[in-house]
């Protein structure tokens, strides 16, 4: 007799995604539509249960010492439930990349050749506080064709549980099967570390959180992985910068959401243009609570700031300080980006077209921006509906990862007979 293997609830679970997975790529754009306007009703109803869960989890983070950046990215409101079910509405009447034709010819034998757009099959998603990735990513997963296991964080726990039980109700009443949203609830990171080698159900892993989460995917995942990239945010104001730009745009990128990762954490400033408007930009950084840690030039300029170290360039803050360095050169402020840019967002402010183009492509980035705030490099705010993340890598997907970033593609060929 053969020996039976138990096997984990984990694997159990990442089984069912894989099956789920299957049927799931029969469906038409349409059944997969309907299925995401009933998940967002179906939040939308249920926002009191879901904030209530929430409740649970702020709690536990104040009473453990979480940062009020933490805390902002683990809080829900009502104003977020309706966004994130709005999202799923975005995202159902974004056009479904699944069976696009990316190419197509015939050979000289016959041979009809066409590459067309397939789902990658099942999603491992892990990630922290932010209990939005749950729908966000299972929303994208899902219109794609794909299953979806979610990891999320302990300090969401609460939260996730609520809303993944919200929308495995919902697709009872659809054409998607509820095992093709699977959410690991243990919050040992033994269930984490299952994950990592799951190739045989997995067919990729995607990283959401801090630096630490994402370093320890890439460094330990036998699965494919899509990298995202913590965001230490860098904007250069040239010498030729326009004032009023160059406030405006600081101001929106260092303040709008300080603990996010496409906020501004390095101000680069030419020091011509500093010497000239270094009066009006102390203001702003005093009307708007902004601290200010400087290098030797900055320090002598605004009396209040903090000498820089080390630690200022390199890490983001996720709140209302930030690092600036005072530069002779456009080629010193992109030496700075250079040495400690994580290549997620860079902006430059210049009324010189000629500068901007050097600055955009010489920067190492997955966004660049002239006179336009890094807080763009966002999937809802480029027209996605949502992002399953933003990928700071090179292969496959870079940047704001929508619905196209979570297909690859097979070759399809039609003969009459032909042989080799």
């Amino acid at each position: 007799m053969s020996k039976l293997v138990e096997i984990s609830l984990v694997e159990k679970q990442a089984i069912q995604a894989k099956k789920a997975a299957k049927s799931l790529s029969l469906l038409s754009e349409q059944e997969k539509n309907e299925a995401l306007f009933t998940l967002a009703d179906h939040l939308e109803k249920n926002t009191q249960t879901i904030l209530a869960a929430n409740e649970k989890d702020l709690e536990a983070g104040k009473q453990k010492g979480y940062d009020a950046a933490y805390l902002d990215r683990l809080s829900l409101t009502k104003e977020r439930v309706f966004d994130f079910a709005e999202g799923l509405r975005t995202v159902a009447a974004l056009k479904d990349p699944v069976g696009e034709t990316l190419s197509e010819w015939t050979l000289e034998n016959g041979l009809k050749v066409k590459n067309v757009r397939v789902p990658l099959g099942v999603i491992g998603m892990i990630y922290e506080a932010r209990p939005n990735v749950t729908v966000d990513a299972t929303g994208l997963a899902l219109k794609s064709g794909n299953a979806i296991v979610l990891k999320g964080g302990s300090s969401a726990i609460s939260s996730n549980k609520a809303i993944v039980s919200v929308m495995h109700e919902a697709l009872e009443n659809t054409k998607i099967s509820r095992d093709a949203v699977q959410f690991i609830e243990s919050t040992d990171r033994s269930a984490t570390k299952e994950l990592f080698t799951m190739k045989q159900h997995i067919d990729v892993l995607i990283p959401r959180g801090g630096g630490a989460l994402i370093q320890a995917v890439v460094e330990n995942a036998t699965v494919p992985v899509l990298e995202t990239g913590v965001g230490n945010c860098h904007l250069y104001i040239d010498r030729e910068a326009d004032t009023e730009k160059a406030i405006n745009i600081m101001v929106n990128a260092k303040t709008d959401r300080p603990a996010v990762c496409n906020a501004l954490e390095t101000l680069i400033v030419h020091e011509d243009w500093l010497n000239v408007n270094h009066e009006a930009l102390a203001k702003a950084f005093k009307e708007h609570g902004i601290q200010v840690h400087g290098d030797e030039k900055a320090v002598n300029v605004f009396p209040e700031a903090i000498p820089a170290e080390e630690t200022d360039w390199k890490d983001e803050y996720l709140s209302l300080d930030i690092a600036v360095k005072v530069v002779e050169s456009l080629e010193e402020a992109v030496a700075h980006i250079d040495q400690y840019g994580t290549k997620h967002s860079e902006a430059i402010v210049t009324e010189n077209d000629q500068t901007a183009l050097f600055f955009m492509n010489v920067v190492d980035a997955a966004a660049l921006y002239h006179n336009a705030s890094t807080r763009f490099t966002d999937g809802g705010a480029l027209g996605f509906g949502a992002e399953i993340g933003i990928s700071t890598q090179k292969l496959h997907a870079r940047g704001p990862m929508g619905l196209p970033a979570l297909t690859t593609s097979k070759y399809l060929m039609v003969g009459n007979g032909q042989t080799r």
